[in-house]
Parts: C-alpha cells; sequence; structure tokens
C-alpha cells in the first residue's frame, strides 16, 4: 500500500449491448487517450439493461486486444473462476501475456479472477452455481495451481503476471487477497478501507507475505463524484475504474478521470 504509487485509470468496457466492432474501436480510443488499463468483464449475457442483448465472451476478446494494442494494460474485472480449469486458465493467461508482448518488451495482461456470482451464466452454461462458501473454496484452491502451472509452462510468461482479486470478506476472501493479489479491488467504501487494510495485513502475516506493495483499486461510478474520488485516494486507493457500455461507450467520464489523474500525479510530482 505505497502511497507514493501513481494513480492509474482502468476503464470497463462492458461487452454488452454493442457489436464488437464498437468494442475493438472503443479500447482502441482509450489506448490513445491514455487509459492505464481496459478491462471487459466474464459473463454470457448483459447484467443489465435488455437481457438478452447482444453479448460477447470474455477471454476470446482478450487476444485480440493483446494483438490490437501497443501500450495498455489489460484483462478481466474479472475472471470467474468457475468456467475454466485452474491449470487451463493459467495456460491462457501465458498465451495472451506474450501476444500483448511487443518488440521484446513484456506482456501487459493483469489476471483479474473472482470466485463468481451470476446464477444465470451457471445455470445456462451448465456449470455448477454451489453456494458462496464452494465457490469461493474453490477460487482459494485454483490459485496455487495457477502459480504452479506458470512455473512449469514453456515458455515461462514474460513477466509475473499481477493477479488482482476482488471483494470484502474478512474471513475468506481477504485472506485469498493477502496471500496472491498484487492489486485488491476492494469494493468499499473509503472509510472502510482502513479496516481491510488492517485485516489483510492481519492474514498476511500469518500467511508469511510482505502485502506493502499491494494496490488498492476501486470503483468511480457512472456519476463524476470528485469528492468521492478525492476521499478514496486520500484511503490509499490508486486504481481507480470506471465502466462504460454499448452501444454508446461515452469516453466523456473517462476524459474527465483522465485529467483527474494527471492533476493528482503532477500535484503528487512535485511535492516529492
Amino acid at each position: 500500500m505505497r502511497l507514493e504509487t501513481p494513480v492509474r485509470i482502468g476503464v470497463q468496457v462492458q461487452p454488452q449491448h454493442a457489436e464488437y466492432s464498437a468494442i475493438r474501436d472503443t479500447v482502441l480510443r482509450l489506448e490513445d487517450l491514455g487509459a492505464d488499463i481496459v478491462f471487459n468483464w466474464d459473463h454470457f449475457f448483459p447484467l443489465y439493461g435488455e437481457r438478452d442483448g447482444l453479448h460477447f465472451e470474455a477471454w476470446t476478446m482478450l487476444g485480440a486486444w493483446a494483438e490490437q494494442t501497443e501500450r495498455i494494460e489489460f484483462g478481466t474485472l474479472v475472471n470467474c473462476n468457475s468456467y475454466r480449469n485452474a491449470d487451463l486458465q493459467a495456460d491462457m493467461a501465458r498465451t495472451i501475456d506474450h501476444i500483448s508482448a511487443k518488440n521484446g518488451g513484456e506482456g501487459r495482461f493483469v489476471f483479474g479472477t473472482g470466485a463468481g456470482w451470476f446464477e444465470r451464466d451457471y445455470d445456462e452454461y451448465g456449470y455448477e452455481f454451489g453456494t458462496p462458501g464452494t465457490r469461493i473454496k474453490a477460487l482459494a484452491g485454483a490459485l496455487p495451481r495457477i502459480r504452479e502451472r506458470w512455473a512449469k509452462l514453456n515458455p515461462a510468461p514474460t513477466r509475473e503476471i499481477p493477479i488482482m482479486i476482488g471483494g470484502k470478506g474478512e474471513q475468506k476472501t481477504l485472506r485469498i487477497v493477502a496471500e496472491h493479489a498484487d492489486i485488491w479491488h476492494s469494493f468499499v467504501q473509503p472509510d472502510e478501507i482502513a479496516h481491510k487494510v488492517d485485516v489483510i495485513r492481519r492474514w498476511a502475516d500469518e500467511v508469511g507475505r510482505d502485502v506493502s506493495s499491494l494496490t488498492i483499486s476501486n470503483e468511480l461510478g457512472r456519476d463524476r463524484d470528485d469528492d468521492r474520488a478525492e476521499a478514496l485516494y486520500a484511503a490509499g486507493t490508486r486504481l481507480f475504474t470506471v465502466g462504460i457500455s454499448g452501444p454508446g461507450y461515452d469516453l466523456e467520464p473517462v476524459k474527465h478521470w483522465l485529467a483527474w489523474r494527471d492533476a493528482k500525479n503532477a500535484l503528487a510530482a512535485s511535492a516529492a
């Protein structure tokens, strides 16, 4: 939780209610605008709006993003652990990492993952929904396998692929964060962050991991709530995500937050 870490802006291009050409063009525009990370989500149907509206699958899309972009990091906010074997997830992530490496550099893939929650996905695609407890247990079991597979693959990933985990449950989820995450997507209000970070630190002490460099992430929402953004920043958040949906993919909120990012980083640099 290094407070000197620069502010970054991630944009979730929700893969719903739009043709893929609009999604592709939006990702390219976001890279040109200077966004730091672009995300999709790992669902099979729209989460809001027309129930059976246009929608596309996440991981196939990530391969295209890896090839079409040059600078921007990318990933899923977040992958559903339930839908794919852990070793397969590792191999997919490694492959996309290599696709995204340009001119001999490192890959740009961020492995955002979670336990899953959208029951319709499970029911219609034939996965066992289980309970929150069983899904979180499965995630806890998958992450060591993913790391082990990364160590075995030939070629290995181009870098230590950053792992992003979302959630706030103190007994299970935050332990997983403490053990495995490089980025914690917090889903909490600004005044809750300090307590949750303390819980993560206590779990980290128990599992023997240093989390001093953990990045705290949170959502900005659709409104330009600068007061909330400032409160999140003061609480230690450094990765801020904003979601945009098809068909229009309005980038005006993104432009606002990119300007806010630049101002915060310039102020921090001048004070250093």
